[in-house]
């Protein structure tokens, strides 16, 4: 059975993003960019038509989503409710470290490696089993359409397995910040904000 509509979006950019520093369950703070893909985020979903009487606002606790979830919040007139199970995968030994320091100390087997797959050897991290447990856990919760604010690779199992797909088909599912992935039906839709003039509907 399909879930209803989801809203899922990545958090903005932070400082660890732009210096490429591991953050798992880690966190640092948003950019003068990020907060502004925040803001921008939430003026197109006011231009959706999205609002409390139609949806709900599900967003991970760390520091980085819940910074991209009040503007929405605002914005829409929502009602910011943290869980857990929107939290980012956890990268072990791995968290805290630029991505040089990492390779340095673990080595790729495979120079050629889709950086996916670089989540699955994380030292000490997180199994894709356990993130995909607590992902299909939450979308079958969801009762009414939901916002939800998250991190990239959590973003990435929620809306592989909305679409119905299994967790091997995690690459064809495309990532993105400062963007809005509309599932509906078990399609997918891009939202870029600034194709969005505030005030303009969307069907």
């Amino acid at each position: 059975m399909m879930p209803p509509e989801i809203l899922v979006i990545r958090h903005g950019e932070t400082e660890w993003n732009r210096i490429g520093r591991w953050q798992g369950a880690l966190d640092s703070p948003l950019t003068e960019k990020g907060r502004a893909q925040a803001h921008s985020m939430a003026r197109a979903l006011a231009a959706l038509g999205i609002e409390g009487r139609t949806h709900a606002l599900l967003h991970s606790p760390q520091g980085r989503a819940m910074a991209t979830a009040l503007p929405i919040a605002e914005a829409c007139g929502l009602e910011p409710v943290p869980d857990e199970r929107l939290r980012e995968i956890g990268v072990g030994l791995w968290a805290g470290l630029t991505r040089e320091e990492a390779d340095a100390r673990w080595p790729a087997p495979d120079p050629h490696e889709h950086f996916l797959d670089r989540y699955a050897r994380a030292p000490e991290g997180e199994p894709f089993s356990a993130l995909w447990a607590r992902v299909t856990g939450l979308l079958a919760s969801l009762d009414r359409p939901t916002v939800l604010v998250t991190h990239g690779i959590t973003s990435r199992f929620l809306r592989t397995a909305a679409l119905g797909l299994g967790i091997d088909r995690l690459h064809e599912v495309p990532g993105g910040q400062g963007v809005i992935f509309r599932i509906r039906e078990g399609r997918q839709e891009v939202i870029d904000p600034a194709s969005l003039a505030p005030g303009v509907a969307s069907g």
